[in-house]
């Protein structure tokens, strides 16, 4: 192994073992139910934000993709006036991997379409519970796009979010974007055998993250090359047998310190530079097997969805394709028949502005499912 390589594999073990946490961690010794809040402090917001809610940093318990208990952290924000006593839990999309790509202290990465959707949940009345997932300002390294681990993390910090208020109701609705899209899927599939007490109403996925088997591929002779290395990362997390070092090709490997240092947009910046295929990938492509795996623990729809469901999907979209979330997604969910599954589409939206775009429909679509 040459100096570069050394010097990433250092990089990469440090992102993927050890892992940093903003928030110490007490030991488990009580193994705590998931949703228990361990920790919370009172925190300010962005503009658009604090003038609709006040909010709580919460660290609380949720599980691993095992069932091991792990905490994680994330804001709970309570609508000013406090009118509903409904619980929304949402779904951020894609910040990164390291301890600095965490929204709940990184006000950086709160990207302004989430703000925009989380304020139209807060006029409604609706306290949002808003996970940063396992791995994201907690110990541990970020299992990205491992659905189970992302539907735990949003189940429970609506678990967390009664916790810290009782007169919460049990009824509940998962939203989320991109990364978030997926993690409100798996939170509907999962439902049903984790939430417990709580009533799962309906579940709103905007632009998620699915068949990767068809994403995945293409993406070493496209842009945003930057998503596919965090994707393989974050099966790492849970796959031993998932080497970077093998994977990648030299001027990538060359890149890896990004993942431990900047979140992303630097992230993306650091790859997309790499044109050739070869230069990004040995050989210049996905090993099948590694493809197989990818979407076993990525795609959504692998079991019954447990409530009704809104896909929302902008045509022009360039990082989650429509033809993907239109063609494949839904037909998928659709072949269960065990709940309702609409499609609302925004010709000519971007993968942020069909989040922007869809406030005013998405938010009658939740209240119908409440009430």
């Amino acid at each position: 192994m040459n100096t570069v390589r050394r010097r990433v594999a250092v990089v990469l073990v440090a992102l993927l073992g050890a892992g940093g946490s903003l928030v110490s961690t007490g030991p488990a010794a009580a193994a705590p139910a998931p949703g228990f809040v361990e920790r919370h402090a009172t925190v300010g917001l962005p503009p658009r934000l604090a003038q609709r809610a006040t909010a709580e940093r919460v660290q609380y318990v949720t599980t691993d993709v095992n069932g091991a208990t792990i905490s994680a952290t994330g804001l709970v924000l309570t609508p000013r006036g406090y009118k509903a006593k409904k619980v929304v839990g949402w779904g951020h999309g894609t910040t990164g991997l390291a301890d600095i790509c965490a929204p709940s202290t990184n006000y950086d990465v709160f990207w302004e379409e989430g703000q925009i959707a989380i304020a139209g949940l807060l006029d409604n009345g609706w306290t949002v519970a808003a996970p940063d997932y396992a791995g994201l300002g907690s110990a541990g390294p970020h299992p990205y796009l491992i659905g189970a681990s992302e539907g735990r993390a949003l189940i429970d910090s609506v678990k967390a979010a009664r916790n810290l208020d009782s007169k919460l109701s049990t009824e509940y609705v998962v939203d989320g974007y991109s990364e978030g899209g997926q993690a409100s899927l798996f939170a509907g599939e999962l439902a049903p055998r984790y939430d417990g007490a709580l009533q799962l109403r309906g579940v709103v996925a905007i632009a998620p993250v699915s068949n990767v088997q068809i994403l995945a591929p293409a993406i070493p002779a496209a842009d945003n090359r930057g998503y596919l290395v965090m994707a393989l990362a974050g099966l790492a997390t849970v796959d031993s047998s998932i080497d970077l070092m093998r994977l990648l090709a030299p001027p990538a490997e060359q890149q890896l310190p990004v993942l431990r240092n900047g979140c992303l947009t630097e992230i993306l910046a650091a790859y997309d530079p790499i044109d050739e295929p070869t230069d990004f990938l040995e050989g210049g492509e996905l090993p099948p097997a590694v493809v197989r795996k990818l979407a076993q623990w990525d795609n959504p729809g692998q079991s019954p969805p447990s409530a009704r469901i809104l896909l929302v999907q902008g045509t022009a979209d360039e990082a989650v394709p429509a033809f993907v979330t239109k063609d494949y997604l839904l037909p998928q969910l659709r072949r269960y028949g065990t709940v309702t599954v609409e499609y609302k589409e925004y010709p000519d939206a971007t993968h942020e502005g069909a989040v922007i775009q869809s406030v005013t429909f998405v938010d009658r679509w939740i209240a119908a499912r409440f009430s």
